[in-house]
């Protein structure tokens, strides 16, 4: 199984789900500090060059691969991801899965205004205390979307899972 966490810039919410999926942030260190958030993997240090490509995390506890991708303003990323991963397992006989987990829910307000002013922008000093913030907010919400997630991927046979997760909005 291969899980990837996705939305507008890939290194804020997304590399918060992925550590929380690879145990590298635990529940009980909920809400998180500067420190946590900082040292989280990824976490505001992606760039241009990063943008729609796919960022490995590492394996979980169970041996799936845990990847994240920032998708911009396109909103054909996705389907195509979904639909090269059915042409390829179709095309290979390859018996797995992907999950595709929207993180952008979860963006508060002030998490937008910090990715803005810090990836943006470049202004840091502004912005990566909005990020701080931000992700001290919506953290808990983060941990919630990825046990959601892994929940729903061992309940589907689809080869394919989307999820929106609409309903874990800010």
């Amino acid at each position: 199984m291969i899980y990837i966490y996705h939305d507008y810039g890939g290194t804020h919410t997304t590399s918060i789900a992925a550590a929380f999926h690879l145990h590298l942030l635990k529940p009980s260190s909920l809400p998180l500090t500067s420190e946590e958030v900082l040292n989280v993997p990824f976490f505001n240090k992606l760039t241009k060059k990063d943008e729609g490509r796919l960022i490995f995390h590492g394996k979980d506890s169970d041996g799936h691969k845990v990847y994240t991708i920032g998708k911009k303003s396109s909103k054909l990323i996705v389907p195509a991801l979904y639909d090269m991963t059915m042409m390829l397992f179709g095309h290979f006989q390859v018996e797995d899965q992907v999950i595709l987990s929207n993180t952008s829910p979860t963006v508060p307000f002030v998490m937008s205004i910090g990715g803005g002013l810090s990836r943006g922008l470049g202004i840091d000093a502004l912005g990566v205390p909005l990020l701080i913030k931000g992700a001290k907010k919506c953290s808990p919400l983060i941990y919630d979307l990825v046990e959601h997630t892994k929940k729903q991927a061992n309940q589907t046979t689809e080869k394919v899972l989307l999820l929106d997760n609409k309903h874990f909005k800010v």
